[in-house]
């Protein structure tokens, strides 16, 4: 089997994450980390056992002997850096949320097309087993017919101007950090896009979105209630109510396990599948699969997949007149 070789830019949090499952991992090379920071790049390369470590990004892109690059960069970089990646014929796997916004993700797109290239966005939650079994549920009618869809994603953080998630210039906000997988989720589950969006923000001094909520309405009059925070526990869990059961979900953004009920509360089967390493690997194994196949993008999440969700959240931070200072200029 062809060992696919991977770069990662950037040295964060979630690129330590994606690194502890690649290192999990077979038929795959650790080739090379980039940070701004050659230091950095250098003890993350010792710490995850990657062969290289460059201190530029335009470095790891030219490696000619990388065939795929993760994104772990902050949120307006994005598209700059699958950019770079792009126009140096390197296949991208990138971190959501793809880019800012709808402008952005279809430059890269129509960028990956020309070049002949695979991309994808990291939308881990959708290549978790635990996500496949309860989209096979509802599929089958295992609920019957869905009627109500409920998704939270909300912690509290101490306000900290100098924090990313409170700092307009790196795009903050409870939105496209972690409101992203209600949203993603439910348009996921339910099969199709919403007949209509509406939402409503707290906008703190930070000036993003401190919290949200967000209501959809589907065809066959299908109601979605989802939320997110950054400065408050709203929970964690999906709960996915049909007329004949209901479906909830722990953590299901990082889902294990799922459960299912019958409508007066019994619980009728639990579905679990503890992780090989982190969660990370099952996108990942995604991707080296795409690339053997010769495929330029996933078919579980397509890049139809991640224009229709930036779209919405477009949609959705209109609706609240909040715009990014990068897209003021």
């Amino acid at each position: 089997m062809r060992r696919i070789k991977w770069g990662i830019m950037g040295t964060g949090t979630i690129a330590s994450k994606f690194a502890t499952a690649l290192n999990s991992m077979d038929h795959i090379e650790l080739e090379g980390v980039a940070s701004r920071d050659l230091g950095r790049a250098q003890d993350f390369a010792k710490r995850f056992h990657f062969h290289k470590a460059y201190g530029s990004y335009e470095e790891l892109a030219e490696d000619p002997s990388i065939d795929v690059i993760y994104i772990a960069t902050p949120h307006p970089e994005h598209k700059g850096n699958a950019r770079l990646c792009i126009k140096n014929k390197k296949s991208v796997l990138c971190e959501k949320p793809f880019t800012l916004n709808k402008e952005e993700s279809q430059y890269l797109i129509a960028l990956a097309k020309e070049h002949e290239v695979f991309l994808m966005e990291a939308m881990w939650t959708k290549f978790l087993p635990v996500t496949a079994m309860v989209k096979q549920w509802i599929d089958e009618k295992k609920i019957g017919k869905v009627k109500y869809l409920r998704a939270s994603f909300g912690f509290q953080t101490k306000f900290d101007e100098k924090h990313r998630l409170f700092d307009p210039q790196k795009a903050g906000g409870a939105l496209l950090d972690v409101g992203i997988y209600p949203l993603a989720y439910a348009i996921h589950m339910l099969g199709s896009l919403p007949e209509q969006v509406v939402s409503n923000a707290v906008i703190g001094r930070s000036m993003v979105d401190e919290q949200n909520v967000i209501s959809l309405r589907f065809k066959e009059g299908i109601l979605a209630d989802l939320s997110s925070a950054i400065t408050a526990e709203t929970g964690n869990e999906a709960l996915i109510v049909g007329d004949q059961g209901k479906i909830l979900v722990p953590y299901f953004w990082m889902a294990e396990k799922a459960q299912r009920y019958s409508l007066d509360g019994e619980l009728l089967e639990t579905f679990s599948v503890p992780f090989l390493a982190n969660g990370y690997e099952y996108e990942a194994e995604e991707v080296n699969k795409c690339i053997r196949e010769g495929r330029l993008e996933s078919d579980i999440h397509t890049l139809s997949d991640t224009l229709n969700i930036i779209t919405l959240m477009d949609q959705i931070r209109e609706q609240w007149g909040l715009k990014y200072p990068q897209e003021l200029n």
